[in-house]
């Protein structure tokens, strides 16, 4: 049984990735198609759903600041659309149903956004750092905070008074940091990425509380520790892996009537609205209409998390056993069309840009665009290992140079040092069109993204910058294209490593040679 749902998830995923579908799309639409070929989901695919998951929140729980839960557009958006959506919904059940509190669980899980979706779609384009991804996650978190006490109405049980332990995990910080200085080895740092992702849902889930808000919080917990990128880089294969569980688990979910299809649509077709209400509440709090957007995107699903309580109303008697198959397949759909939206959610922003940008508000903008650069002649964008090290080599020189970068929190830590940077998101159109080029001599692009540095390139290139572009690549065929485009220079970080060190090598026995003559 495991080699036909993970064959079937394969051979579907590689059929949506040739269409330029993200193979997810495929995983869903192979659960669907063995679903109407009589097979169907046991506690072995479920299990291994349940670990994908708790692997996912826990390496974004290692990426995660609690103050960001904090900030204006997170409470003010998060709060309100929670708020309007499931008041408009719940009067709409009750109404029809005439169901209270089933009206009330629905309502509220219809305005949850995809948890799982949204993180895979920032962590694929390397944006969970950047503002607009972390305004996302601190949403989709806000959310799953709710989610908690949704589940006690549903079941009409409370969290047991043990989960306020929960809460001491941050206390645990230092031992959880030795453990994983202790782990050198590879396998070993995997080990216990593993063991603390599970050991966090358990706990959770024994005091009541979301298994998967205790894989989150136990991430946290090790978050700021010199290797959780290095612990999340290798725990990402194994969470894909088993993430593919989940998607084809949607799949094999009962399998709707004509009537139960129809209500899935028109569900469907609601989404829109939603995720206007999202662009409306993050032009409301002051982001630009581009940040607003593709955050929009983002959130623009309908949860898993629905799936569960629509169980939950359903054994309670709350709602007619129909809505398990409804809320099944809305969510099935929205995660196939949210997909291929948000690959292209950029591209999507710079076609409706100028209709879009007339509803900013006239106000400071947290995520604004560098209005000056001083006197910097030279520009380092994606301030990574790459970006710091170009940034450092030019100032030894005594050059004026300037970083830019998407991540606040990197932002942060180079501005303590010193560091010379400003917020700039590269694939932001209009962050090249504001720039004064023409006071520019070069400009270096570090962004691992090819379609970003690609991008780059051909903006640049088309505001008639005349200086020079630098830029790195990672696969042989993305060098010829990037040279095509316009770039001045194109190395590959590791190629050019071997012919320093080969250069250091033979320069030093040319020097002893020299002093043995």
């Amino acid at each position: 049984m495991e080699l036909l749902w993970v064959g079937s998830a394969y051979l579907a995923g590689l059929i949506s990735s040739r269409l330029y579908l993200p193979p997810l799309v495929g995983y869903l639409m192979a659960g669907y198609a063995l679903n109407m070929l009589g097979v169907e989901a046991n506690e072995t695919l479920n299990y291994l759903a349940n670990i994908g998951i708790e692997l996912l929140l826990f390496t974004v729980g290692l990426k995660l600041k609690p103050a960001s839960l904090l900030r204006r557009e997170v409470l003010g958006v998060g709060s309100l659309h929670l708020l309007i959506v499931t008041s408009i919904s719940t009067l709409v059940f009750f109404g029809v149903h005439g169901h209270l509190t089933g009206g009330l669980v629905i309502g509220v899980s219809l305005a949850f956004s995809s948890t799982i979706l949204a993180i895979k779609v920032l962590e694929d384009r390397g944006e969970l750092s950047t503002l607009y991804g972390r305004d996302v996650l601190s949403i989709l978190i806000l959310q799953d905070i709710v989610a908690i006490g949704l589940l006690a109405v549903a079941n009409n049980k409370q969290p047991s008074p043990w989960a306020l332990c929960l809460l001491l995990l941050p206390f645990l910080r230092p031992l959880a940091y030795r453990l994983l200085s202790a782990s050198r080895d590879d396998e070993l740092k995997l080990l216990l990425g593993v063991t603390l992702a599970l050991a966090g849902g358990a706990l959770a889930e024994n005091v009541g509380i979301s298994n998967d808000i205790g894989a989150l919080l136990m991430g946290v917990m090790l978050a700021g520790h010199i290797s959780t990128d290095d612990l999340a880089n290798k725990l990402w294969g194994l969470k894909e892996t088993f993430l593919v569980a989940f998607f084809v688990q949607i799949g094999l979910a009962d399998l709707p009537g004509y009537d139960e299809i129809l209500q899935a649509l028109t569900l469907i077709s609601l989404l829109p609205l939603q995720g206007l209400l999202f662009f409306a509440l993050f032009l409301l709090v002051g982001l630009r209409a581009r940040t607003a957007f593709v955050s929009s995107l983002a959130l623009m699903t309908y949860s898993e998390f629905a799936l569960i309580t629509s169980n939950v109303v359903v054994e309670a008697n709350l709602l007619p056993p129909a809505w398990e198959s409804i809320i099944g397949l809305a969510v099935a759909i929205s995660l196939a069309v949210a997909a291929p939206l948000n690959r292209f959610s950029h591209r999507l922003f710079s076609w409706l840009e100028t209709t879009l940008v007339r509803f900013e508000r006239k106000v400071e903008h947290p995520d604004r665009l560098p209005n000056s650069i001083g006197g910097a002649e030279w520009l380092v964008v994606g301030m990574g290992r790459t970006g710091i090290s170009a940034y450092l080599a030019f100032n030894q020189r005594d050059t004026r140079v300037l970083g830019l970068d998407a991540d606040p929190t990197v932002l942060q830590n180079l501005l303590s040092d010193g560091r010379r940077v400003l917020y700039g998101d590269a694939e932001d159109s209009a962050l090249w069109e504001t720039l004064p080029l023409e006071k520019i001599k070069g400009i270096i692009l570090t962004m691992p993204e090819f379609d970003v540095r690609a991008s780059s390139i051909r903006q640049l290139k088309n505001l008639q910058f005349v200086g020079c572009i630098g830029t790195v690549y990672f696969h042989r065929n993305e060098e010829s294209e990037l040279y095509r485009l316009g770039a001045t220079f194109v190395i590959h970080p590791f190629i050019e490593a071997g012919k320093q060190l080969t250069e250091l090598m033979l320069g030093s026995i040319s020097d002893k040679a020299n002093v043995s003559d």
